[in-house]
């Protein structure tokens, strides 16, 4: 009976039609504010709020702070398979969508995130060092692995010892998943800066790819940009 119990109880959080909106707008894998789901909701900030202390606390959503933030994304690829299963049976479709992040396309695109590459030319980097196997992404974090030390050494680029992480997910401001930050996320911009890869756009975080940085990028890591 507890498990019927739990199974009633966690269909009742997702039955609720603001829950249910939130948790749609998470379905593309990318993290959002309380204030940005209470948009996609229609409902304000305080009852988002409740709604998703509800949906964390049942295990739903995972919570990322990062600075003043705090950020919600779907808990597992087992919570987003069943929702996109209910999603399969019904004829609902929700457009409220947010959209966060600068309305700058060029800082969409690419820009520096304190010392290493973001938008969403960082965001790419991230996701095909991840599906090559040259990242280990888990709960706890993000692991350089052996392919991927040989890859960067095959590069010339360097990852120097240091206190500071070698990798760290970073979540991306504009794209809303996650970006390589630590040594080696600061290491890569290093080196595409100085290759001529990316050029910093003058009175602003920008970068512009370059013809020679999209070849670089794609031959190199499996990285292709519209």
């Amino acid at each position: 009976m507890t498990t019927v119990a739990r199974l009633a109880e966690t269909a009742s959080l997702i039955g609720d039609p603001a829950r249910a909106a939130m948790l749609y707008a998470l379905m593309d894998g990318r993290a959002f504010t309380a204030g940005e789901l209470a948009q996609a909701a229609g409902v304000t900030p305080q009852t988002a709020s409740g709604h998703l202390a509800q949906l964390a606390a049942a295990g739903m959503l995972a919570v990322e702070a990062q600075g003043r933030h705090r950020y919600f994304r779907i808990a597992s690829g087992e919570i987003g398979a069943i929702l996109e299963g209910l999603m399969v049976v019904t004829a609902d479709r929700l457009d409220r969508l947010p959209r966060p992040g600068p309305r700058d396309p060029a800082l969409r695109k690419a820009r520096i995130c304190y010392d290493h590459l973001a938008g969403e030319l960082g965001v790419a980097l991230f996701a095909a060092l991840a599906e090559a196997g040259h990242l280990s992404v888990s709960a706890e974090g993000a692991v350089l692995t052996g392919s991927g030390t040989a890859l960067l050494g095959s590069l010339g680029i360097a990852v120097p010892e240091s206190r500071r992480p070698v990798c760290r997910p970073c979540l991306d401001w504009s794209e809303r998943r996650h970006h390589l930050a630590g040594q080696a996320g600061a290491a890569i911009c290093a080196a595409a800066l100085a290759r001529g890869w990316v050029r910093r756009r003058e009175g602003t975080r920008a970068l512009e790819v370059t013809p020679t940085g999209a070849r670089a990028f794609a031959d190199s890591f499996g990285v292709r940009l519209p």
